[in-house]
């Protein structure tokens, strides 16, 4: 033991200008059963267990820009998504309500943008 308490990544949160319409898009990107619904907060939870996705209400949000530019907003960090069929899973991102972002930097990886920003990136391995 090296002196530090234990503790356990629980869940991962973006922020979004409205929390439930942000919960609904990955709602329907994985299909993560609603935890928790509150006015301004959403907890989805994942099937097998390990950290969910959070969705809060930030009124101050701003849009990340992909790729960022000087001066742009920065993605503050995005989700990797472990696909078996990369363009049957861009397809079912681009029904669920997201968009193919135009700068890909790799062949195995497609960077989607979620509704209100968000980067993520749906790859195969290698």
């Amino acid at each position: 033991m090296d002196g530090r308490p234990q503790m356990m990544l629980t869940g991962i949160v973006l922020d979004s200008p409205d929390a439930k319409e942000l919960a609904a898009f990955y709602h329907r990107l994985l299909g993560w059963t609603v935890t928790l619904e509150e006015d301004h907060w959403v907890m989805l939870g994942a099937p097998a267990g390990g950290p969910g996705l959070s969705f809060q209400t930030e009124k101050n949000y701003v849009r990340p820009v992909w790729p960022p530019g000087p001066g742009d907003p920065q993605m503050g960090m995005h989700l990797d998504i472990r696909v078996d069929d990369l363009p049957a899973a861009v397809a079912h991102a681009e029904k669920a309500g997201a968009t193919l972002a135009d700068f890909q930097p790799q062949d195995h990886v497609r960077v989607c943008l979620d509704p209100v920003g968000h980067p993520f990136c749906l790859y195969v391995d290698d």
